[in-house]
């Protein structure tokens, strides 16, 4: 496993610190109305090429963390979800939510509807993703026949998720979760992507995270639908046989990888400072999602 440096998380009255992960602080409430729940935080953090960057993107965590909360409430109708509450402490206000303690399927269920990313090297590689075969001839950005559930390994921090097939996920999981997971995946996908296609934005796929409650429900978990975990194309830009525009940290990665940075991807030496200039316009490429998905002022 590579090594990946975690900021310490902050203290945080009346929790225990659980988890980090290279976005999230996870802790465990200790009294109260919700004792025994979870504190979900989201952070200013930004990663790339399994590196936390010493840069934050500012408002970053409470972007994702209202996108979130709004695709929830979309979604109500199709799938539950572990949000308990949006009361919680001032220090991390607007940025984290109270969430159920679930028993968490280890895989990553996403659901694709064009071809890009990891993607993409699988099908010029073998003419599939994740064995599922696809026509000849796609390009980057080429939209699917249809959409299609490639799910992938849980990694542990620093490590690459892995792309599987759905025999893998059958036997992590069982024949009727893993049937339940990819039906909620799809069905979720294409919910969003009509929603996010009415206000001019392209949602080429999308990464979900379910849990189990104790009687057995499978609801969403995590965050859902942000700019993190999926990759939001304007509209009318898309052009396959290329590199899309996106509301992502798309903008981070490119920088990263051009010369201006110095900086070699292959040497194992963590990333350098990001410049002003690209925090700044990744924030406003965050803010614009937002405020175009949910017609809401951030």
């Amino acid at each position: 496993m590579a090594d990946i440096d975690i900021p310490t998380a902050p203290a945080i009255d009346g929790t225990t610190h659980v988890h980090s992960g290279k976005v999230r602080d996870l802790y465990r409430i200790d009294a109260g109305e919700h004792e025994g729940r979870l504190l979900m935080v989201a952070s200013d953090r930004t990663s790339a090429y399994d590196f936390v960057l010493d840069s934050t993107i500012p408002d970053k965590g409470e972007i994702l963390t209202r996108m979130s909360l709004w695709w929830f409430d979309q979604l109500a109708e199709l799938v539950g979800n572990h949000v308990v509450s949006t009361e919680v402490p001032a220090t991390v206000a607007g940025r984290a939510v109270v969430c159920e303690r679930l028993d968490m399927f280890p895989v990553e269920c996403v659901a694709r509807g064009y071809l890009t990313g990891s993607g993409l090297l699988d099908y010029h590689r073998t003419n599939e993703v994740c064995g599922i075969p696809l026509p000849a001839g796609l390009q980057d950005g080429s939209r699917l026949p249809e959409p299609i559930f490639t799910p992938a390994t849980k990694a542990e921090l620093g490590d690459h998720d892995e792309n599987v097939d759905y025999e893998a996920v059958v036997e992590a999981v069982g024949d009727d979760a893993a049937a339940e997971l990819r039906m909620l995946t799809m069905e979720v996908y294409g919910k969003a992507h009509g929603l996010a296609r009415e206000r001019g934005i392209i949602l080429a796929d999308t990464k979900l995270e379910f849990g189990r409650r104790p009687d057995g429900t499978t609801i969403l978990a995590d965050e859902v639908l942000t700019p993190d975990s999926s990759r939001f194309w304007p509209a009318n830009d898309w052009q396959p046989g290329r590199a899309q525009e996106s509301y992502d940290k798309q903008i981070v990665r490119n920088w990263l990888t051009s010369a201006e940075s110095g900086w070699d991807r292959t040497s194992g030496e963590a990333p350098p400072p990001l410049p002003d200039e690209v925090v700044e316009r990744t924030r406003r490429r965050y803010v614009e999602a937002y405020e175009l998905l949910t017609g809401e002022r951030f």
